[in-house]
């Protein structure tokens, strides 16, 4: 499911690989050392980045939508950011730097028997909540990866597997290898929590639906809460009769 926003492909061909925007922080793309002027005028694209997808989602998001945000022109964004993935990749750092406290922390614990239904719910509350907090942002995210955009479905990947390593612990399954049923069991499961969460967070597709109704999308969190705490529990006691 995606975002209503369209997303421009203005800019250069993309380049594959991730490195050129850690330079940037030290460098602009041009090789030049950023000074204050230049970190200041990085700063500011990424500014207004975020204040476009802040903004009304029937604006696009392009290169060239933030250079007049930024009140800059196009060559200036051009040596700091070579293509639009670079410079959302930029802006998801930061927002991704709280996953742990928003939700990924949630899941280190090993839930007790007696509450995995209450933290099954608890930690799919959380996820929904980092989702609706920076929803545009991660829905543009997914459109791109859904696309093939190389980068984007590798930063989708890399965001979800701390996920599924926790959850095959939660399973007892901290031994097993990529690849086996409790493993395909936590990919299962991180993938009906992301398939939930872009719906649930997409409200063109839910006006479509003629269900934007907050009660809807709080059955949805409990369903996606039950079958996490049923697969918890059907793996628990797997593994423990398969080490018997």
């Amino acid at each position: 499911m995606t975002a209503k926003a369209s997303i421009a492909a203005d800019g250069p061909s993309e380049p594959k690989g991730r490195g050129r925007a850690t330079k940037a922080l030290s460098h602009n793309l041009n090789g030049q050392r950023l000074g204050r002027k230049g970190r200041d005028t990085r700063e500011r694209i990424l500014a207004a980045t975020n204040e476009l997808l802040a903004g009304p989602v029937d604006v696009e998001i392009s290169l060239s939508a933030v250079a007049r945000q930024a009140s800059l022109g196009m060559t200036s964004l051009y040596n700091y950011f070579s293509d639009l993935t670079e410079l959302l990749l930029a802006v998801l750092e930061p927002v991704m730097a709280t996953a742990e406290a928003d939700y990924v922390g949630l899941l280190r614990p090993r839930w007790s028997e007696e509450e995995l239904g209450e933290k099954a719910l608890a930690f799919v509350t959380a996820y929904h909540g980092f989702w609706v907090k920076h929803s545009r942002l991660l829905h543009l995210r997914n459109n791109m990866a859904d696309r093939q955009n190389e980068r984007m479905m590798l930063h989708r990947v890399h965001a979800a597997q701390p996920v599924m390593r926790l959850l095959v612990d939660q399973m007892d399954g901290g031994s097993e290898e990529a690849g086996s049923p409790v493993f395909s069991m936590g990919t299962a499961l991180m993938t009906g929590l992301e398939r939930v969460v872009t719906v649930t967070t997409d409200m063109a597709l839910q006006n479509i639906l003629h269900s934007p109704h907050p009660l809807a999308r709080t059955h949805l969190l409990r369903a996606e809460a039950r079958l996490m705490e049923l697969g918890i529990r059907d793996y628990r006691a797997m593994l423990r009769d398969a080490r018997a």
